[in-house]
């Protein structure tokens, strides 16, 4: 497909921007091409800056799930504007989310807003630190916790050697108290406490992993987290940025059943503006600054603008039926793929966890990073190409989430299980 305004758009932010782009995975690097230039989204569509339409699977990255420019958000917004932007200062509306967002997740017994995902993840690692005084923390491959320093490790070989940082500029010193894992491997997390019982603070892990593709938890994998961690005074940390009423309109916490000491949220809680958020256990949250010595702050948290746009969410979403009726669309695409690519013997396994969904090109289901990486990137590659040119805009990527929204209809999936049958026709004919 031909988008010479895009084309042109990227060559510009090239001089500007770094890669072009603000966060990398928009620079389509894992498949080829220039990006998309969007110009405006509605309900399930985007549009971009050659006037061609896309049915939406990325949804900023899940945090849209009444889809673009749901009425009752955009109302909440504009009336927000009217007061004001940004206050520095208390808000009525930093309590009501807040509570908001106990209601659903009762774990939450306090919790602090943040600007971003990054930053909820970065300071609860922080206070679980200083709650037991130990340094080191836990993290399983493939699943991703932001961009702070702690975060981007990777493994060592074997349990017992420490990480090496993954990526230039981070210091051997912010990785070394980082131990990766592998994830759903309950054995390996066992015989490390054995060894270190004094040294680990927290295990963070994404209960539904959606950075490696959707790979939800092995059965006993979480209860065994929350098993180990207690048993060693350590703390264990969901990080539900992803899936926080993503999987469940409690979290995945509520889906699974098990209680986690802290939780980090993000992306959907603002409503599709920039938050995030931590929280749980009272006594270990008191630590916080100014209730504690753990410091964090920040000028922009609790915007006004953001509180609003999430409140009027999450009423939107309790709604009744709205939920169920975004995680069934869900659960129709993926049975539709699945029927697709059976009847093109296109080897394809699709994971699905409550609203968010990855088609894998591999024989077998996913459970970990490693089973990840034998996914047929290139053949990924091309049914994305396939997919754009007729009108579908998938993450673009096979390690990311694809998502859907409460605007997603009839209409929008025929035409998706339609290109989508037309793209797995042509990957077999190749």
């Amino acid at each position: 497909m031909i988008r010479p305004r895009s084309r042109a758009l990227f060559e510009e932010a090239l001089r500007a921007l770094p890669g072009g782009v603000d966060s990398p995975v928009r620079a389509f690097t894992a498949v080829g091409g220039h990006p998309v230039f969007v110009a405006r989204g509605s309900g399930a569509w985007l549009t971009d800056e050659d006037n061609q339409r896309y049915v939406d699977y990325v949804l900023s990255w899940g945090a849209l799930i009444l889809g673009h420019a749901p009425p009752r958000v955009i109302s909440a917004i504009q009336d927000a504007a009217t007061r004001g932007t940004s206050f520095g200062a208390p808000s009525v509306h930093e309590t009501s989310l807040a509570q908001a967002l106990q209601h659903a997740m009762p774990s939450l017994e306090l919790l602090r807003f943040v600007c971003s995902g990054t930053e909820a993840t970065m300071s609860a690692v922080r206070v679980a630190r200083a709650f037991t005084d130990r340094p080191q923390l836990v993290k399983f491959a493939g699943c991703y916790h932001g961009h702070a320093d702690q975060f981007l490790v990777q493994a060592g070989s074997g349990v017992a050697t420490l990480s090496l940082p993954d990526s230039p500029g981070v210091t051997r010193g912010a990785a070394a108290d980082t131990v990766v894992l592998p994830f759903n491997a309950l054995d390996e997390v066992e015989a490390l406490f054995s060894k270190r019982p004094d040294r680990i603070a927290a295990v963070i892990v994404e209960p539904v992993a959606g950075n490696m593709g959707v790979v939800p938890a092995a059965p006993g994998f979480l209860e065994g987290l929350r098993a180990v961690t207690t048993k060693h005074g350590a703390l264990l940390i969901f990080d539900e940025v992803m899936t926080g009423f993503r999987v469940h309109p409690g979290g995945a916490q509520a889906l699974y059943g098990v209680t986690p000491d802290l939780t980090t949220l993000g992306k959907i809680i603002g409503g599709g503006l920039p938050v995030g958020a931590y929280g749980g256990r009272r006594e270990v949250m008191q630590l916080v600054a100014p209730a504690g010595p753990v410091y964090q702050a920040g000028t922009l948290a609790g915007n006004p603008l953001t509180m609003a746009a999430g409140l009027a969410m999450l009423a939107e979403l309790r709604a009744p039926g709205v939920w169920d009726g975004v995680a069934s669309m869900a659960q129709r695409l993926a049975d539709g793929l699945t029927v697709l690519a059976t009847e093109a013997g296109v080897p394809l396994h699709v994971q699905r966890a409550g609203t968010m969904l990855t088609p894998f090109f591999t024989e077998a289901p996913v459970t970990s990073w490693t089973d990840a990486a034998r996914a047929h990137r290139e053949r990924f590659s091309r049914v994305f190409h396939r997919l754009l040119k007729h009108g579908v805009y998938w993450p673009p990527s096979q390690f990311e989430a694809a998502f859907v929204s409460s605007a997603h209809g009839d209409a929008e999936l025929s035409q998706t299980l339609e290109a989508f049958r037309g793209a797995l026709r042509e990957e077999a004919a190749a």
